[in-house]
């Protein structure tokens, strides 16, 4: 591989690793604030703290599983380009 491939590389995967990162904190922030805003919508319906704290748990547990799987999305996406860019580095 020629030096300026290379750079290439290096530069692609750079390029990816920004993406990946703005890409789950995109995912982090949208799940915060979409359990706010449920917990905004439902504490004046619900009222009692227990059962308050019962709905809230489970989006908290919701939004957990949210950013789970996305974050084995990006992995999986980083994974394909990581195999993708080293093929391309052999050919």
């Amino acid at each position: 591989m020629t030096e300026s491939s290379q750079k290439t590389v290096a530069e692609r995967l750079t390029g990816l690793s920004d993406d990946v990162l703005e890409s789950l904190e995109t995912g982090r922030t949208s799940a915060i604030e979409s359990v706010r805003k449920f917990i905004d919508e439902v504490t004046p319906v619900v009222g009692e703290q227990s059962r308050l704290k019962t709905v809230v748990d489970a989006a908290l547990d919701m939004a957990g599983e949210l950013v789970k799987t996305h974050l084995e999305f990006v992995r999986s996406v980083v994974r394909s380009a990581g195999q993708t860019l080293s093929k391309e580095s052999k050919e």
